[in-house]
């Protein structure tokens, strides 16, 4: 087992019913103060604190954020960007991993299992964005195949991940 899986599992573990609750509000408004985060899962302000704490410092909780509509700031054009490297090198990896992880456009970045390499999430204004961001892809590192798939319409997209009830021991 990797350490990451290891620590992972570690964690998991270590998770119990009221962490769980905690993550689950924290995902849905992370705005709220520790009060009301505690008197939803039925905690006082200190012991909820001192478990989010702990959740922060166990890397479960990996940040707060602001989520922002890509639509309101003029990101409409959302890209599926599936890609195919001939080189399956260490070296050929890092380098497409560092130069496309620069690329402010890419949102997520996939290494896959089966046909396809790589899978970006691309966000942009319009074509003619997503046609400089292409250009400057491919000239990142050689690549066998890049194939671009346009989003019509978003039928879902949610942030909160849905929390796994504590196996019973």
């Amino acid at each position: 087992m990797t350490d990451a899986a290891l620590q992972f599992t570690e964690a998991s573990r270590r998770l119990d019913a009221i962490d769980r609750k905690i993550l689950m509000v924290l995902q849905q408004d992370a705005s709220l103060s520790v009060a009301e985060i505690g008197e939803r899962v039925g905690l006082s302000s200190t012991p909820c604190w001192k478990r989010i704490q702990r959740l922060e410092a166990d890397s479960v909780i990996l940040k707060r954020v602001a989520l922002v509509d890509q639509d309101r700031i003029g990101l409409g054009l959302s890209v599926f960007v599936s890609v195919e490297s001939a080189d399956h090198s260490d070296a050929w990896l890092k380098r497409f991993a560092e130069a496309v992880s620069a690329m402010p456009e890419v949102i997520e970045l996939y290494r896959m299992a089966g046909d396809v390499d790589y899978m970006l999430r691309v966000v942009v204004a319009d074509m003619h964005s997503y046609d400089v961001f292409y250009k400057r892809l491919i000239r990142t590192v050689p690549l066998k195949n890049v194939t671009s798939r346009f989003a019509m319409e978003k039928i879902k997209s949610v942030t909160v991940l849905p929390v796994p009830a504590a196996a019973a021991d």
